[in-house]
């Protein structure tokens, strides 16, 4: 294997990883504070098409990207609206925002189906702006839930929302703040693959990296570093597939295409099978409706 293929392995390892990560670790934050949203996939769709459509309309990647993930927070409020106001349940909500999302995006993008925008330049070592992002948003999310004051609130909200609420510490506001972040993120994740990793639309276009990314938070047992390490696992499991004829790999497509999925219920399984390692670092509050006194 030369050290150009190599190379080239490495790019669209990055690539392919960046968009698990941002919704990873957006969700993460999410359900750090308690809060289960099983939208992620909807959010990404329609951070997708908006930010097509606006660098469509304005050839403005930095607008784009914004709007991308305005809508991501358009959507998660509204998911908040119903679960942490009108208290309906966390799960059937966020499967509901996930046919929503699918629904609009394909409705939106209608008239942008198959054609296409100018990508994003490469800013560093070859990786876009986003990617570089998405290593720092890591790193700054491990030092915020770790030792940052704030940090710690949020975890203690998800773990013990009524001993903070008795101490006097907003909790729904807080959820709030969560939520709106892990849209952010989601739609962020679903602009870089309309703008960054091919930079076109067609609907459907996520193929299912909504759901990696929930099953990663688990996998990264609700750690932001481990976040890292299995978005580019999956990502890897998905070059793969496009690179395996270069690496004389006799591997029949359809199988390859199937990869990332089944590298998916693989992790899973193994965690699994040990509820010891499945509940390590899961808030206790996880997906519980809580009404707060304020």
């Amino acid at each position: 294997m030369n050290e150009g293929l190599i190379l080239a392995l490495l790019l669209s390892t990055a690539s392919a990883a960046t968009p698990l990560m941002l919704a990873a670790l957006g969700e993460l934050v999410t359900e750090r504070s308690g809060v289960l949203n099983l939208g992620v996939e909807g959010m990404m769709l329609v951070g997708a098409v908006a930010a097509f459509a606006t660098m469509s309309q304005t050839g403005s990647p930095l607008l784009a990207f914004g709007v991308a993930m305005l809508s991501g927070c358009a959507l998660s409020l509204l998911f908040g609206v119903l679960t942490l106001h009108l208290m309906t349940n966390q799960v059937a909500t966020g499967l509901a925002l996930t046919l929503f999302g699918v629904g609009l995006a394909a409705f939106v993008g209608q008239p942008y189906v198959g054609g296409v925008v100018k990508g994003v330049e490469p800013l560093l070592f070859g990786l876009d702006p986003i990617t570089l992002l998405a290593f720092v948003l890591c790193g700054g999310l491990w030092w915020f839930l770790g030792k940052s004051r704030a940090g710690l609130l949020l975890r203690a909200v998800g773990e013990k929302p009524a001993v903070a609420d008795a101490i006097g510490y907003p909790v729904r506001r807080i959820r709030y703040l969560a939520v709106l972040f892990g849209g952010a993120m989601a739609g962020l994740g679903g602009a870089f693959l309309s703008l960054v990793n091919t930079p076109m639309w067609v609907e459907g276009m996520t193929a299912g990296r909504g759901w990696i990314a929930l099953a990663l938070v688990v996998f990264a047992t609700w750690r932001p570093e481990r976040v890292l390490l299995g978005a580019w696992l999956f990502g890897g499991m998905t070059v793969l597939q496009f690179h395996a004829q270069a690496l004389g790999l006799a591997i029949p497509s359809e199988f390859l295409s199937m990869l990332p999925y089944l590298a998916t219920i693989a992790v899973l399984v193994l965690i699994c099978r040990n509820p010891r390692t499945i509940l390590l670092n899961q808030p206790l509050s996880l997906g519980k409706t809580y009404h707060p006194d304020r």
